[in-house]
């Protein structure tokens, strides 16, 4: 058994999968941990959310890689509150953003009261596995680990970050070629508020679709 300790972000806390994945902070690799059968730490884990920055050991067979590795200690330092809204309109900034045959995320900077607060990003479907957007978020197929510790043009961490897809998880073909990422600095004031107001995704709410991403 080996074992793995420093900073990860979590992914993927569904009620439809019985795991979570832990995005590595210093490396580009994704551990995929149990999330029960713990004993003094299992609050802990229960405690977590899509999104929390957690220090953690996480103990393991690097050989058996379809083997869930375990949690041995687990912290939360923070977290971004996420929001999701799905078969919706994309808003005016991302339309105007959007350009026909990009290939990687653009984003612009969001002001409000004269400062930046935010950007949105545009992420383009072709990439992604069957042209999804949100799924691949939820299940952590897309790390956003550098937008999320250095906001593209602003270089402060996000505090808070939306996703917006114009389809439902579930559609067979997407009627829009691009998801939405907007992400808020904590100098951000009502602007969040006003989007997440627009897109019914309230916080200190779930507002993930419902679905299993194993049957996508």
């Amino acid at each position: 058994m080996a074992t793995r300790s420093g900073r990860f972000r979590v992914y993927r806390v569904v009620e439809s999968v019985p795991h979570c994945n832990l995005q590595a902070v210093a490396e580009p690799t994704l551990y995929t941990v149990y999330d029960a059968g713990y004993d003094a730490i299992q609050p802990a884990v229960d405690d977590l959310r899509t999104g929390d920055l957690v220090e953690a050991t996480l103990s393991g067979d690097p050989d058996a890689p379809d083997e869930p590795w375990r949690l041995t200690a687990v912290d939360r330092l923070d977290g971004v509150e996420r929001g999701f809204a799905v078969d919706v309109a994309p808003p005016d900034v991302a339309r105007e953003l959007w350009t026909p045959g990009l290939t990687e995320p653009a984003c612009a900077v969001l002001s409000e009261g004269g400062e930046p607060v935010g950007v949105c990003c545009v992420q383009p479907r072709e990439p992604l596995p069957s042209g999804a957007f949100v799924p691949n978020v939820l299940t952590g197929l897309l790390p956003l680990e550098s937008l999320l510790s250095s906001v593209p043009e602003l270089g402060e961490p996000a505090v808070e970050a939306l996703f917006l897809d114009p389809d439902p998880p579930d559609a067979s073909a997407y009627t829009v070629p691009y998801g939405v990422v907007l992400l808020f600095t904590e100098a951000a004031d009502e602007l969040p508020a006003r989007f997440r107001s627009a897109y019914d995704c309230p916080r200190d709410a779930d507002t993930r679709p419902d679905f299993d991403p194993y049957g996508i």
